[in-house]
Formats: C-alpha cells, sequence, structure tokens
C-alpha cells in the first residue's frame, strides 16, 4: 500500500533539484556586458576600475577609466579574465 503523500514529497524534491540545477547553468553564462573587453569598452570607454587603482604599463598610465569598486567586482565576478595584469583595472584603454 502506498502512502498518499510520497507522491508530493518526491514531487518536491524533483521541484528543487530543477530549480537549483537551472540556477547553477545560469551562473554559467557570462552575461553579454560582461563577455570581453569591446563589450566592456562600448559602455565604459576607458575601462572600469577600483577606487584608488592605479595603472601598470610602460607607457602612459590609463587615468580616465570609470572608479567603482561595485562594477569592478561585478566585472571580476563574471569574468575575472577582463583584468588580466591584475592591476585593479578591468579593460583599461587609453
Amino acid at each position: 500500500m502506498k502512502r498518499p503523500g510520497t507522491f508530493v514529497v518526491s514531487s518536491l524534491l524533483a521541484a528543487m533539484f530543477l530549480t537549483s540545477a537551472g540556477a547553477q547553468a545560469a551562473r554559467a553564462v557570462i552575461p553579454p556586458a560582461w563577455k570581453n573587453c569591446t563589450r566592456v569598452n562600448k559602455t565604459y570607454p576607458h575601462g572600469v576600475g577600483r577606487v584608488g587603482a592605479r595603472d601598470h604599463t610602460s607607457g602612459t598610465p590609463v587615468t580616465t577609466f570609470k572608479r567603482s569598486n561595485n562594477l569592478y567586482r561585478k566585472a571580476m565576478n563574471n569574468n575575472s579574465g577582463l583584468d588580466r595584469d591584475k592591476d585593479g583595472i578591468a579593460c583599461e584603454q587609453a
């Protein structure tokens, strides 16, 4: 004899698993705004950096980048490859 609540419990577990798998798949996709430096530079022409960051370059340093700790954190969370030289500025351009 089957228990009446077995179907309900198994349905809830299946729904939780599918929701969790869908959320992980959604996080794996990089949002278009942070996909690559070409996309970032369309919105922020000189890049995005932390407040107080300094450009490490052999030439003229970039000083006109957008300074925002929140935007830089969001960029790094979505695509850590945007700051290749690890100077605190993502996608810097002169």
